[in-house]
Order: structure tokens, then C-alpha cells, then sequence
């Protein structure tokens, strides 16, 4: 049985903003009506963002409780009998609960650092300017709040971060070469530098909760815990803001890779030409041929039938020829508009996280700035009311919170088009699953945490691996060997080449050609388009 939770976060919440607004009635009795408003506003947020924590953590809890997830362990207990198997079964179980707990609280702290955190501040700035300290009181509870959310999260986060590096690593030694070894390797490294990014961003909050505490009891030290917290908040939206030029500069990399490959129509069309060609005589081989046929149908020797036989026979097989020759030449087109294709998706998936990592990673700089101003009007007394800090810190918010909002919105609409539209990115000679109903489709939009399994990634993926593929792959078989190496060159320039896996060329083309690894590529493929 789960442990109950107590929720004394919310009673201690409403006990400060209760004690505080007694103050406030006790030494301002005639305060207006907006500062009544702005007080209900900081409660308002402050309950509504603890009760929306405790209802996660319980939603993570009844997860924890569920019995077929407890059956499947019991059976995989009962069938493994190995201590090994289950203490990695249970491993996976705290790591999905973690993962699905902290899911559950993103929401809340999207809007605690979109709305609640960005208020606070000009809050605080309008109780400076003003001198009310009833105002700077529920401020500071609030920010108490919203400083404990974020940090709840966070911590969740990077406890999850931790764990998928540590089973990474060790995928990445288990499978010491090929795509599984660098999906693992790379997937360890980001997972890594997760951990390390929450740890210190664990800290940055725990240091702002100790701020607005200070506040909240008059303490002496707290120009010094304020001085504290904004030194913490700039030297983390530094480290951010600096991860994320170099995710940019992964992505720009790419997209050059990509861009100097040149477009497929101008790079096959020596292929194509040569293949038209060979359509053509192939075509007037069999032009001949029929011609022949006509003459020996003519000839009045005895031996025509004879003749006439060796005709046909001939006249058959240069129909095939022309025919093949044909469909060669269709399926090269057909395959230089799909090669056309997915360079165009990998290089807009490129420029799309130059984007969103540029415009992420500015909200982050000018967090962190709004920290250093923070840190300044702490220990100098003419800038305690500067409007400059609580300014930066909205700006910041505002450009991180359009980027998460951006995502969630992209998220939903693929999960939705998933269960909706089944047959749009079906892999082929597969039966699309049936359509959800629109009602049911929207609820699967709002599962925030899931990922999608069929979107146009993952078709995409299946598209770039069939034409870089061997000829002992279903549906390679006919593609030509130019075609071939320009898709191959397209791995290599997506960093999924021989070097990145730890083969040489022929060995890993030959993991190319192993329909066993068939599911690593396609997972390995996918998941360098959505990287830099």
C-alpha cells in the first residue's frame, strides 16, 4: 500500500497568505479594492497550483497501483525465476512511474513558470514601489509555491534522466557496434547532460524557495538569500542558454551535410538519362523484333513454322526486356521523388530545431540576465524597485512558454492524426488500424504523455532505410545501386554513418542488408532526424 499523502503544503500556504493579509488588515485598514484583487489573484494561484501537485502525485500513485502492470511482473517473475530479470523489471517499473509522475506535473510547472513565476515578479516590483508589505508577504508565498512546484518537477525529471542514462550506458557497451550501440551512446550522452542540467537547476529553485521563506519571515538575510537565488538563476539560464547554441549548432551542422548532398532530380539525372535510354532500345529491340515476325509470317518456305517459332520466342522475350526496362525507369523516378522528399523533411526538421532551440535558448539568456539584475538590486539599494528584473524575467518566460506551448500543440496534433488518420503513415503491406472517432481521437491528443509511434517520422525513417538498404530487404530489391549510395551518403550526413557506428564500410553495409536489423535502423534513422 502507497504511503497517504499529507498535504500540508496547501494548509501552510493558506495559513501564511491568511496570517499575512491579517497584518495587512491590522495595519492598513484602508486599503484599496485592486490591492484586495491582487491578493485574491497570489492565493488563487498559490492553492491552485498545490492542488493540482497533490492531484498528480495521486494520479501517480493509482499508476503505481495498477494490477496488470503487478501481473505482468508476477508473471515475468514466475517465468524468469532469475533475481537479475526481476530487479531489472523493477528498475523499469520506478523508472515508468517516475516518467509518467513527472508528465503529469509539466503542465503545472508550464503554467507556474508561464504565468505564476513572470505575476509574482511584478508583483514584487508594484510592493516595492509601493512599500506594502502585506503585498511583498503574499508575494512571497506565492513565489514559495511556485518555487516548490518547479522544484518537484525538476527533480522528478532528473532522477528520470539519470536512470535512462545509466540503462543506456549500459545498452551502448552491450551492443558495442551498429545502430543500437549509437542510438544507446547518444541517448546516454543527452540523457546525461538532462541529469546534470536538472541537478543544477534543482538547486537554482531550491535556492529561490529559500528566498521568498526569507521574505515571508523577515529575515534578516534575506537581501543575501535573494542575492543567492539570482546568482543560481543566471548561472543556469547560462548553462541553457549555451546548451542550446550548441544544439543549434548540431542542427546547422546537419542541414549543411544534408544541403551539399544537392537536389536528387539534378544529382540522378545521369541515372535516369541512362536508364531512359536503355528503355528505349529495349523498346526498339522489340519494335524489330515484331517486324521480323511479320516477314517470317509472310515467308512461303517450308521451313516458316520453324521460323515463325524462333520469331515469337524472340519477339516474347524482347517485350520483356522492353518491359523491365520500363519499370526500371518508373521505380528510379519514383525513387528519386521519394529520396527528393525525405532530404526536404530532414532539412525543414533541422531548421525547425534551429527554431525552436534559438528561441528557447534566448528566454533562457534572459532569464538568466533577469537573475543578474535580481542579484544586483539585492545588495544595492537604489535598484530594489528597477523594473529592469521582473521585465527580463516576463520576456524569458514568455519566449520558454511559447516554445513549450509550440510543442505541446505539435504533440497533440500528431497523436491525434495517429489514431484518426491510421492509414496516412501506415508502413506499406501493413493493415491500417481502424480510425477513432473524433471524440476518442481528441482524447488521445490530450494524453500528453505519450509519444507517437506512427507519425511522419517514423514513416519517413522507413522511407530513407528502404532506399539505403540491400537487395535482401523487401521493397530494395529494385533499386539502383546510384540511388542507393545517395541515400547511404544521406545516413552518413545525418550521423548514422560507418564511423558513428564503430564499422567499417563493408561491415556496415552489411548491417544494411540484415533484415534483423531491420527494427534498429528504422529506430536508429528516426531518431537522428529529431536530433542535431
Amino acid at each position: 500500500m502507497s504511503t497517504p499523502i499529507h498535504r500540508t503544503s496547501t494548509r501552510q500556504s493558506a495559513a501564511v497568505l491568511t496570517s499575512a493579509q491579517q497584518r495587512r488588515e491590522g495595519s492598513r485598514t484602508g486599503s484599496t479594492a485592486a490591492r484586495s484583487t491582487e491578493h485574491a489573484l497570489l492565493a488563487m494561484q498559490s492553492r491552485a497550483g498545490n492542488r493540482a501537485t497533490t492531484a498528480a502525485v495521486q494520479r501517480a500513485r493509482d499508476t503505481a497501483r495498477d494490477p496488470a502492470r503487478d501481473t505482468e511482473r508476477d508473471r515475468a517473475a514466475e517465468n524468469g525465476g532469475a533475481t537479475a530479470g526481476a530487479k531489472k523489471n523493477y528498475r523499469d517499473r520506478i523508472a515508468a512511474l517516475l516518467d509518467r509522475f513527472k508528465k503529469n506535473l509539466e503542465p503545472i510547472d508550464t503554467f507556474i513558470k508561464g504565468f505564476q513565476t513572470p505575476t509574482n515578479a511584478a508583483f514584487t516590483q508594484q510592493a516595492a514601489v509601493s512599500a506594502n508589505e502585506g503585498l511583498k508577504h503574499s508575494t512571497a508565498a506565492s513565489g514559495t509555491s511556485a518555487a516548490s512546484g518547479n522544484l518537484l518537477t525538476e527533480a522528478a525529471g532528473t532522477v528520470v534522466s539519470g536512470m535512462d542514462a545509466y540503462k543506456n550506458m549500459k545498452g551502448a557497451k552491450k551492443h558495442e557496434t551498429g545502430a543500437n550501440h549509437h542510438t544507446a551512446k547518444k541517448r546516454a550522452k543527452t540523457k546525461g547532460a538532462d541529469a546534470v542540467v536538472g541537478a543544477a537547476n534543482s538547486g537554482s529553485y531550491s535556492a529561490a524557495i529559500a528566498k521568498e521563506v526569507t521574505k515571508v519571515q523577515k529575515a534578516a538575510d534575506a537581501a543575501v538569500a535573494s542575492e543567492a537565488s539570482g546568482i543560481a538563476s543566471a548561472s543556469i539560464g547560462a548553462i541553457k542558454g549555451m546548451r542550446s547554441a550548441f544544439r543549434v549548432g548540431g542542427a546547422a551542422g546537419k542541414y549543411r551535410q544534408i544541403k551539399k548532398l544537392g537536389d536528387p532530380h539534378v544529382v540522378q539525372a545521369g541515372s535516369l538519362a541512362r536508364l531512359n535510354e536503355s528503355r528505349e532500345q529495349a523498346g526498339w529491340a522489340a519494335a524489330e523484333a515484331y517486324v521480323a515476325l511479320d516477314a517470317y509470317w509472310a515467308h512461303d518456305g517450308p521451313e516458316r513454322l520453324e521460323l515463325v517459332s524462333e520469331a515469337i520466342d524472340a519477339a516474347w522475350d524482347a517485350m520483356g526486356e522492353a518491359r523491365n526496362a520500363a519499370e526500371t525507369l518508373q521505380h528510379a523516378e519514383r525513387d528519386v521523388e521519394k529520396l527528393s522528399t525525405v532530404q526536404g523533411y530532414a532539412k525543414k526538421k533541422q531548421l525547425t530545431k534551429m527554431g525552436k532551440e534559438t528561441v528557447s535558448g534566448g528566454g533562457e539568456s534572459t532569464k538568466a540576465a533577469a537573475g543578474i539584475v535580481t542579484a544586483v538590486a539585492a545588495g544595492t539599494v537604489g535598484l530594489a524597485s528597477n523594473p529592469v528584473g521582473w521585465g527580463l524575467a516576463g520576456a524569458g518566460a514568455g519566449l520558454v512558454l511559447g516554445v513549450t506551448m509550440y510543442k505541446a500543440l505539435r504533440a497533440a496534433t500528431k497523436r491525434y492524426e495517429e489514431v484518426h488518420h491510421p492509414e496516412r503513415w501506415a508502413p506499406k503491406g501493413e493493415t491500417p488500424a481502424e480510425a477513432a472517432s473524433r471524440k476518442e481521437s481528441l482524447q488521445h491528443a490530450l494524453k500528453f504523455w505519450k509519444k507517437v509511434s506512427k507519425g511522419e517520422r517514423q514513416a519517413m525513417a522507413r522511407e530513407i532505410y528502404a532506399l539505403a538498404a540491400g537487395p535482401d530487404i523487401s521493397g530494395s530489391g529494385s533499386t539502383t545501386a546510384e540511388m542507393r549510395e545517395s541515400a547511404r551518403s544521406l545516413l552518413i550526413a545525418l550521423k548514422s554513418g560507418p564511423a558513428k557506428h564503430k564499422l567499417e564500410p563493408e561491415a556496415w553495409v552489411e548491417t544494411l542488408n540484415d533484415p534483423a536489423k531491420t527494427g534498429n535502423w528504422i529506430q536508429e534513422i528516426a531518431e537522428q532526424l529529431a536530433s542535431g
